[in-house]
């Protein structure tokens, strides 16, 4: 799955990093997302797979396991 938006940090509890897409949809990042992709306002394209064996305390979306990414929307 290719999804394109930009990367946001939600205080909710300990805090959580989400990628909204341009069509509005919210989608969790998994933990395992590389650090390069997590700054606030970053465009992004991201591949990867939505995990429904995984839940998480902020719960704002479904959650983005991410297989591989690109800086910018320049695809």
């Amino acid at each position: 799955m290719k999804l394109t938006g930009v990367i946001k940090h939600v205080a909710m509890g300990t805090g959580t990093w989400t990628l909204e897409t341009e069509t509005g949809q919210v989608y969790e990042l998994h933990e395992s997302t590389p650090s390069e992709v997590l700054q606030p306002g970053q465009s992004v394209t991201l591949e990867g797979n939505v995990r429904d064996d995984v839940m998480t305390l902020a719960a704002v979306g479904p959650v983005f396991e991410v297989k591989s990414f690109q800086l910018g929307t320049d695809t």
